[in-house]
C-alpha cells in the first residue's frame, strides 16, 4: 500500500535519522537504515563499484542477514526519489516478510512515503 504519512514514531525516526546520517557522510546518493527483529540497526550507503552496483537497501539488509538477522522490523531510506524503488521493496520482503514498512524520505528527512512491502 503506498501512503504519504508526516508524522513517525520514535523507533522509526531513528533509523531516518541514521540513514540521513550515512548519506551526507559518505557523500552518496542515498542512504539506508534497517532495524531487525530484535531491534539492532544496521546503516548503509548505495555501493557504486565498476563490478557491483547495490541501493543503500540492498546494502543495509545484506549487513543484517549477515549479522544473522532472521527479520526486519522497518526500513528507512533516504533518497532524492520520491516513489520506493522495486528492487528495495523485494529485498525488503524478503528478509522482512509483507507488510515490513519501508519509510521514503528525502534528503532533508522528512517522510515521502511508507510503502508496506
Amino acid at each position: 500500500m503506498l501512503g504519504p504519512m508526516t508524522e513517525l514514531d520514535p523507533e522509526d525516526q531513528k533509523i531516518v535519522t541514521l540513514a540521513r546520517s550515512i548519506r551526507a557522510r559518505n557523500g552518496v546518493a542515498e542512504g539506508a537504515a534497517v532495524r531487525d527483529e530484535t531491534g539492532r540497526t544496521y546503516v548503509a550507503g548505495a555501493v557504486v563499484l565498476p563490478s557491483l552496483s547495490l541501493t543503500a537497501v540492498q546494502t543495509a539488509v545484506a549487513m543484517a542477514k549477515a549479522s544473522g538477522a532472521k527479520g526486519l522490523e522497518a526500513v528507512a531510506v533516504v533518497t532524492e526519489a520520491a516513489e520506493a524503488n522495486p528492487v528495495d521493496l523485494a529485498v525488503v520482503r524478503d528478509l522482512g516478510g509483507a507488510g515490513t514498512p519501508l519509510l521514503v524520505a528525502g534528503p532533508d528527512g522528512a517522510l515521502r512515503r511508507r510503502v508496506e512491502a
